[in-house]
């Protein structure tokens, strides 16, 4: 059985996105998103999400090109002085590794953005980091740790088949050796923790480039298992955007009738990770995905 979650990243970034993400489940085939706690749009996000409760929503973790949750003066050695997270990810993650101060800082900032997830009422459906951070061991052990605190059952390990992506489209591939034995150790300590961890993602090679045709593709050739892909739609140009993202033409692909067709696959089940958690304590869970599928005609 083929199982996929369709995430869209950057939820709350901008008003831009939070249309482009509502409008792509309502009419489209997204399932889930990843909600910036911090972010300018966070409470537009917030609002939009609530009145889509089959939309599953998660904590996307900003560390970097971000301001954290906390005032800056107290995590002063994450931030630069206006007050944003550091750009620098390699400084910024060596002096987490070494540092005992930065650790502590970082461990209640990571807290703090699960607390303020928390207090939107939102169920946790998932987490993953920008930038995919939470590489780094003592992030991916931080988010462990305070997660399960919160209800955390499941998140993305960024590991992507390159046969499948290579098969479909051949580019330079990216250098996963940098990051697959952190991939490695991310999957293997969150399976350790009882979390569900998504058998392969897709989105690392096309980042922000995610068409209809790349999109069309994965699914006509997603293996067996749980997948995610995931996007990063919005409706314009918005104040701080990645420079060359393709946000609506990744919208359009969400949105294209032809895309919808393909997801009426009798051998593809979508939803987000809530929908693929095995039981807890012997109850059985509702499977909404089940309810939204019919809803929006996307579960055979």
């Amino acid at each position: 059985m083929k199982q996929l979650i369709i995430t869209a990243d950057d939820f709350g970034a901008a008003y831009e996105v939070n249309e482009a993400v509502e409008t792509a489940h309502r009419d489209g085939i997204l399932t889930a998103a990843s909600l910036m706690v911090g972010a300018p749009a966070t409470a537009d996000a917030v609002a939009r999400a609530h009145r889509m409760p089959s939309l599953r929503v998660g904590l996307h973790l900003v560390l970097t090109e971000g301001r954290p949750v906390l005032p800056p003066s107290v995590v002063p050695d994450l931030v630069d002085a206006s007050g944003w997270f550091r750009s620098n990810m390699a400084s910024t993650g060596a002096a987490i590794f070494f540092g005992p101060r930065t650790r502590k800082q970082l461990a209640a900032e990571i807290r703090a953005q699960f607390a303020a997830f928390h207090a939107t009422g939102l169920a946790l459906d998932h987490c993953n980091a920008h930038k995919h951070f939470h590489l780094h061991p003592t992030i991916g052990r931080l988010i462990v740790e305070i997660g399960k605190q919160f209800g955390l059952r499941a998140a993305r390990v960024p590991s992507e088949p390159r046969e499948i992506v290579g098969a479909l489209e051949r580019a330079p591939a990216p250098a996963a050796w940098l990051t697959a034995p952190w991939a490695y150790l991310l999957r293997g300590r969150l399976q350790r923790a009882g979390m569900l961890v998504p058998d392969q993602v897709f989105g690392l090679q096309w980042s922000g480039a995610m068409t209809e045709d790349r999109l069309s593709g994965l699914l006509r050739n997603l293996p067996d298992g749980l997948s995610e892909i995931y996007l990063h739609p919005a409706t314009g140009p918005f104040p701080g955007a990645a420079p060359g993202y393709r946000y609506q033409e990744e919208l359009a692909a969400l949105l294209s009738p032809a895309i919808v067709a393909e997801a009426h696959n009798p051998a593809l089940r979508l939803g987000g990770f809530a929908d693929f958690l095995k039981p807890v304590s012997g109850d059985r869970l509702v499977r909404a995905s089940q309810n939204m599928g019919q809803d929006r005609g996307l579960t055979p």
